[in-house]
C-alpha cells in the first residue's frame, strides 16, 4: 500500500519537474519572420492547411528547413524561390501570374460572365413568353361569351 501511494505521489510531481517552453529558434526574430512566411505557404500534405498550421511531419521539416536558410542570412524572396524550385507553386496560396496559373487566375471571371450570361438569356426568354401570353380584346371578348352561354345553361 505504500508502495502504491508512494508511486501516485511520483507520478502527480512530474508536472512540477517540467521547465519553461523553449523557443524552436534561438532567435525570436527569426521565428517571428517564419511564422509570417509559414503563413503564406501551403502544407504539401494537408493542402487545405498553412505550413505554420499544420501538424503533418512535412510540415515540419519544412519549417525546419525554412528555419535553417534563414539562418544562412537567406531572404524571405531567397527562401520562397528555393521552395518553388524544389516543390513547384503549389506550395504558394498565392501563386504568380503566368500561362500556367492563367485558367486558375481567369476562372472566378469566366464563371461570372458565363453565369451573367446565363441569367441575360433566361431573363429575355422570360419576357418573350410573357410578351406572347398577353391576351387580345378579342378573345377576353369571346371568353365572355363563352361565360355568359355557360351561365345560361
Amino acid at each position: 500500500m505504500t508502495r502504491t501511494l508512494a508511486l501516485l505521489l511520483g507520478v502527480l510531481a512530474i508536472p512540477a519537474l517540467a521547465g519553461e517552453a523553449r523557443p524552436n529558434a534561438e532567435n525570436p526574430e527569426i521565428e517571428a519572420r517564419l511564422n509570417r512566411l509559414a503563413e503564406d505557404l501551403r502544407c504539401l500534405v494537408c493542402q487545405n492547411e498553412s505550413l505554420a498550421g499544420s501538424r503533418a511531419d512535412l510540415a515540419e521539416d519544412l519549417r525546419r528547413e525554412i528555419r535553417e536558410q534563414m539562418l544562412q542570412g537567406k531572404n524571405d524572396q531567397e527562401v520562397i524561390q528555393y521552395l518553388t524550385d524544389r516543390y513547384g507553386d503549389f506550395v504558394l496560396y498565392r501563386p504568380p501570374v503566368k500561362p500556367v496559373t492563367y485558367l486558375l487566375w481567369g476562372a472566378p471571371v469566366l464563371f461570372l460572365l458565363i453565369g451573367g450570361t446565363a441569367w441575360y438569356v433566361v431573363l429575355r426568354r422570360r419576357r418573350a413568353l410573357q410578351a406572347e401570353q398577353t391576351v387580345s380584346p378579342d378573345e377576353l371578348q369571346r371568353a365572355a361569351r363563352l361565360l355568359e352561354s355557360e351561365e345560361s345553361r
